[in-house]
């Protein structure tokens, strides 16, 4: 297997250093895939994988009925966001007031949504989730009316463990606890490690929600520095690591930069926390919606002590409403499993029939399959847009999965101000001031591009270009 790997990275990376030496310059057309395969000797799926891996990096880029081709990005010239200092004092301008506004259009039919990681309802199945829904209630006997166990319905902790084939069965029915979605189990993982006052480390910028949880429970966010392509810095994560409680981060396709952390940052993470006995609450419900050709490690992978409290949902996935997360909590099950039942006593079995079933027959895979292609087309439209829009001065993140595009602006804007304006042109985004407890990030904006494309996404990021534009 680790030879197969390789040898998919090796001719990747020859392709890589031809288009970096413009042996292959943009629009080259690349072999097609058969046509790869004798010219390297090696099987088809190789070839394939080595692509993968290309157009993940957007190297290169496959167009319907053609092939690949060189793509536009492998000649990018825009910067990454800047490494921010964080500027750790208080400030009376607390984003919540923020916060709220930008929720407030979650039912906003008229308005263009980029700042909500919302998946639309042409990435969904919904007639399938529907017909699942009349198979739950048919074949219980209760009708879904009765309790399920505390700890989450067998059945689908069962398939969640057998589905997990990134864990390389490490993780059984019985490690897992199904929650009220992603912000359930992240909040009482919260509780379950900490106590009011404690120190809880975040990256930044960190997801909002995440930051209010921490201030709901009394708890002080300290807020760790990242790079966007590599993620979190770990010898600022060390230098406060004695005075920390407990670490709460997104490793894979972080919410907001998009970046993945390296395997090896993986290891040497869970090696610090062990060390000093500090719990990691991973949050990785974006870990299945990678761009290259696997899935990647969460951290959870290379905990041997138990202190990685790993969280999943198929919220961000399959069906939002549904409210369907899990955590494999490690030592601390025990506790997480007495909150939940002083909190909700369960969750609804027939949603939990439904994804069960979804991920027993294979209906999950498949689905996640066509999710990922949609997303990835989506990144590369909005990426284009964002470049031909626009100042030529904007920063890009260059995610890696997930449906979150972070950018910098000018530093004389703010996005804050700037979202009232776009507001009233019916187009909302994520200012960046609410992805810190600190007044920073002013200058930045998150958009996603989990929706369906169309004449009118694009023509309001035009305008949304325009009014950035006009504001310098």
């Amino acid at each position: 297997m680790k030879n197969r790997e390789t040898l998919y990275l090796k001719i990747a990376k020859i392709i890589e250093d031809q288009i970096h030496n413009e042996t292959l310059v943009l629009g080259s057309k690349l072999p097609s895939v058969r046509s790869a395969q004798k010219l390297y000797n090696v099987s088809l799926n190789t070839i394939k994988q080595a692509y993968l891996e290309l157009e993940s990096r957007s190297l290169i880029e496959s167009r319907p009925k053609t092939g690949y081709y060189v793509s536009k990005s492998s000649q990018r010239t825009t910067a990454l966001p800047t490494i921010a200092s964080i500027d750790n004092h208080e400030t009376e301008n607390t984003p919540e007031e923020l916060i709220d506004k930008v929720f407030g259009t979650i039912n906003k039919s008229d308005v263009t949504q980029f700042a909500l990681g919302l998946p639309g309802k042409n990435f969904l199945p919904v007639a399938k989730l529907n017909k699942g829904i009349i198979n739950a209630v048919r074949n219980r006997g209760d009708a879904g009316t009765a309790y399920e166990p505390v700890q989450g319905s067998e059945e689908l902790r069962r398939a969640i463990a057998k589905w997990a084939l990134v864990m390389e069965g490490k993780i059984t029915e019985d490690d897992l606890v199904i929650t009220s979605g992603a912000m359930h189990a992240m909040y009482n993982a919260l509780m379950a490690v900490t106590s009011p006052g404690d120190s809880v480390a975040v990256e930044s910028p960190a997801y909002f929600g995440i930051l209010q949880a921490i201030k709901a429970l009394g708890l002080k966010a300290v807020e760790i520095p990242t790079h966007p392509l590599y993620g979190l810095d770990l010898d600022a994560l060390k230098k406060v690591l004695p005075e920390i409680k407990a670490c709460c981060f997104v490793t894979n396709f972080n919410n907001p930069m998009g970046f993945q952390m390296p395997d090896e940052n993986k290891q040497e993470l869970v090696k610090l926390i062990t060390q000093y006995n500090v719990p990691l609450i991973e949050d990785d419900i974006y870990g299945n919606l990678y761009f290259g050709s696997e899935r990647p490690k969460p951290c959870k992978f290379y905990d041997e002590a138990g202190l990685v409290l790993w969280i999943g949902s198929v919220s961000k996935t399959l069906a939002p409403g549904y409210r369907v997360g899990w955590i494999a909590p490690g030592k601390f099950k025990d506790k997480i499993i007495r909150q939940k039942l002083v909190q909700t006593v369960c969750n609804s079995s027939l949603y939990s029939d439904v994804i069960a079933d979804f991920l027993e027959h294979g209906r999950y895979d498949h689905h996640l399959r066509t999710f990922r292609n949609k997303l990835y087309a989506n990144y590369l439209q909005i990426n284009r847009a964002v470049e031909t829009y626009f100042p030529d001065n904007t920063k890009i993140a260059q995610p890696k999965g997930g449906f979150m595009l972070w950018l910098e602006l000018d530093e004389r804007i703010s996005t804050t101000e700037l979202y009232n304006t776009a507001l009233a042109q019916k187009i909302v985004f994520a200012p960046g001031r609410i992805f810190s407890q600190y007044n920073q990030y002013n200058n930045c904006m998150r958009l996603t591009y989990v929706l369906e494309w169309n004449d009118r996404v694009d023509s309001d990021l035009k305008k949304l270009g325009s009014i950035i534009k006009n504001s310098i």
